[in-house]
């Protein structure tokens, strides 16, 4: 099969174009011939190592890159129940799918519904189950409750916008550029702002009160303007580090910020099980087939060119979700 693969970490130049064996499932696994792969900044971590030690994400050089795709079942193990040959499948937390076929467990797999185009589920199964879970169980948004939505240009920032606004939430948000701004706002965001301004414009909207909740990827530029803008007792929802960790945190800045409560959760313990994943994916599939969760795939890349997203993604220019092409 063709794959892309590191042998140890470091920048573009790790990764190989290598021809592999097409691998055999174990007894609880699918064999998938890949059509999509989604890029995520996952991928680029991967690449970089910032997984070599997580217990969460135990993916380990050597490797073959990428952690959400979609394609059709080949074959699968003794103990596979729910798949048989052809049918569409999705999935997201299982590494390899930069490559022609891919060995997934089935417990990360879903099924693709007719409707839905094989390439919006590969490159949507990750960000849509991210948004799903922070929203529904981290943050538990409804009528009333007000949140801020960081980069919210980014496709689970689009999707954290909808999902949160459909739920009854006022949602602001923050974008660096006009531009970008104005996608948060197309997904409804009520007003969005730049860095330097969130803090004096979410003072005005909301009367000096802050938002009940901050979503927030970014980490170490925006953690403690996030304190800043969130109500007191209200909920900070650190989800990624972008820009870097917040290596200098002492949790009596939380107690100064009035008594915040902060997380910083993983998708994989919201996804544990068959059950959990296939119901959250399940939802946004359903969501982007009836039309209510908008999506557009922004660019399109094969196993040559994928280092060009990885470089568009550590330099912050990528705006939207990319899809690698293996069909």
């Amino acid at each position: 099969m063709d794959c892309l693969r590191i042998e140890r970490y470091g920048g573009p130049d790790v990764v190989l174009r290598q021809q592999l064996a097409i691998p055999v499932p174990g007894p609880d696994e699918v064999l998938v011939r890949v059509r999509h792969a989604g890029i995520n900044f996952m991928d680029v971590h991967t690449r970089q190592g910032k997984y070599a030690n997580s217990t969460t994400y135990p993916v380990r050089a050597p490797c073959t890159l990428g952690m959400e795709g979609a394609g059709e079942v080949v074959s699968w193990g003794e103990a596979v129940q729910d798949f048989r040959v052809g049918q569409r499948v999705a999935w997201c937390l299982s590494w390899g799918s930069y490559a022609s076929h891919a060995v997934v467990p089935q417990h990360r797999l879903c099924h693709v519904p007719a409707e839905l185009a094989l390439d919006v589920a590969a490159t949507t199964i990750f960000p849509g189950c991210t948004a799903h879970y922070l929203v529904h169980d981290v943050a538990r948004l409804g009528p009333g409750q007000r949140c801020l939505v960081h980069a919210a240009s980014g496709v689970i920032g689009q999707m954290l916008v909808q999902m949160a606004s459909a739920l009854g939430a006022e949602v602001f948000a923050t974008a660096s550029t006009p531009e970008r701004a104005a996608i948060a706002q197309a997904c409804g965001a009520l007003r969005v702002f730049d860095y330097a301004h969130v803090e004096s414009g979410l003072k005005d909207a909301t009367q000096g009160q802050g938002v009940d909740v901050v979503f927030d990827a970014i980490g170490r530029d925006t953690l403690r303007t996030s304190f800043r803008v969130t109500r007191k007792k209200g909920l900070v929802v650190n989800y990624g580090a972008v820009s870097g960790a917040l290596s200098d945190l002492d949790p009596l800045e939380l107690g100064e910020a009035g008594s915040l409560f902060l997380t910083r959760p993983r998708l994989a313990d919201h996804i544990a099980d068959a059950q959990a994943l296939r119901r959250r994916a399940g939802d946004v599939f359903a969501a982007l087939s009836r039309g209510d969760l908008r999506f557009e795939i922004a660019r399109r890349y094969t196993l040559d060119t994928v280092w060009q997203a990885h470089e568009a993604l550590e330099e912050r220019r990528a705006v939207g979700k990319s899809v690698l092409d293996l069909a």
